[in-house]
C-alpha cells in the first residue's frame, strides 16, 4: 500500500502545516540565526518561494507556540539560547503582523484603507484606544502602548512590503503617493526601535532608490547572504532527505532510476542562486 502524504502547495500558515500533518522542510535553523545576530531584518525573495511561511514561522516562535516546534532545530536550540540571554524559553512576545499581498492597489485610498485594516485589528487585540487618522502615527502609537501594557518588546513581521510599489509602477504619481506614505509608515521602526524584539519585511525587491528604506538604518539586508541563501527554496539536500518516497514513486512511473529522476528535476527546477558562495535552491511552488 503506498502511502500518501500531505503535500503543502499554496499553504501559508505554519500552524496549519503542523497541526494537519502536512510535509515541511525544517528552515528554523535560519529562524535561530535570525534572533542570535540580530533584531531588524529585510529578505527579498521572488513571489511563491516561501517567504509568507517563513514569517507565519517566525509568528509562531515568538507567539511561544512550542508545540508546533517538536522535533525540529529550534526546539533544542531555543533551550540553549535563552540560557544565554537569561530568560525563560518559548517567551511570548506581542506579534504585530502585516499582510499587504492580499489587496489590489487601484487607487490612492486603497493603501490607506489596508493599513487603517490592520491598525484597527491590532487596536482591538491590545485594547488599545484610536488616537490619530495618519497611519505612521497610529502604529508608532500601537507599537509603544502595546509594550507599556504588556511589558514586553514588540515584533513586526511585513510580508510583501512592495506590493503596492509594484501594482502603481506604471502610475508615477500614484506610486509617488504610495512611496511617501510607506517610508512614513515604515520609518517607525527606527523610531520606535527600544520598543520592538524584532522586525522582519520581505518583498520581491528593494526598492532603495526612491528612499522607502532611507530612515531605516538598523536594517539589515540578508537577500544575498551567503548564510540565508537558503531560507527559502529547496536545496537538493532537502529534496533528497524530506521527498525520497515520492521521488521514488515518481520513477517507478516514469520508468526512471532514482539518480536520472533527480537529473530531471535538478534541469527543470533547480537554478536559483541568491549568493555566489551560497547554496544554489530549487523553486518550492514549481
Amino acid at each position: 500500500m503506498v502511502v500518501v502524504r500531505k503535500m503543502p502547495v499554496g499553504t501559508q500558515s505554519f500552524q496549519i502545516l503542523q497541526e494537519n500533518g502536512y510535509v515541511y522542510i525544517d528552515k528554523t535553523r535560519y529562524l535561530y540565526q535570525l534572533i542570535s545576530q540580530g533584531r531588524v531584518y529585510f529578505l527579498s525573495r521572488p513571489r511563491r518561494f516561501g517567504k509568507s511561511l517563513f514569517l507565519s514561522t517566525l509568528a509562531a516562535y515568538f507567539q511561544g507556540k512550542r508545540e508546533l516546534f517538536k522535533g525540529l532545530y529550534i526546539e533544542k536550540a531555543e533551550e540553549e539560547l535563552a540560557q544565554q540571554e537569561g530568560r525563560e524559553a518559548w517567551k511570548k512576545y506581542p506579534v504585530l503582523y502585516l499582510d499587504l499581498n492580499a489587496k489590489n492597489y487601484e487607487n490612492e485610498e486603497a493603501l490607506i484603507e489596508r493599513l487603517a485594516l490592520n491598525l484597527q485589528q491590532w487596536e482591538e487585540e491590545f485594547n488599545l484606544e484610536r488616537i490619530s487618522k495618519a497611519p505612521e502615527e497610529r502604529f508608532a502609537y500601537i507599537i509603544r502602548r502595546t509594550y507599556e501594557r504588556t511589558g514586553q518588546q514588540v515584533v513586526v513581521l511585513i510580508d510583501e512590503y512592495d506590493k503596492p510599489l509594484l501594482d502603481t509602477i506604471s502610475k508615477p504619481e500614484l506610486n509617488t503617493v504610495y512611496r511617501d506614505t510607506l517610508g512614513a509608515f515604515y520609518s517607525v521602526i527606527k523610531s520606535c526601535d527600544q520598543y520592538l524584539r524584532f522586525a522582519f519585511l520581505t518583498g520581491v525587491t528593494k526598492f532603495s532608490k526612491v528612499s522607502i528604506f532611507s530612515g531605516l538604518n538598523n536594517l539589515r539586508d540578508i537577500s544575498l547572504l551567503p548564510d540565508y541563501a537558503a531560507i527559502c527554496g529547496i536545496t537538493e539536500e532537502e529534496l533528497k532527505t524530506n521527498f525520497a518516497p515520492e521521488i521514488e514513486t515518481l520513477g517507478k512511473e516514469l520508468a526512471q532510476t532514482y539518480e536520472s529522476l533527480l537529473t530531471t528535476l535538478r534541469q527543470r527546477y533547480d537554478g536559483y542562486l541568491f549568493a555566489r558562495r551560497g547554496e544554489n535552491v530549487y523553486n518550492p511552488f514549481s
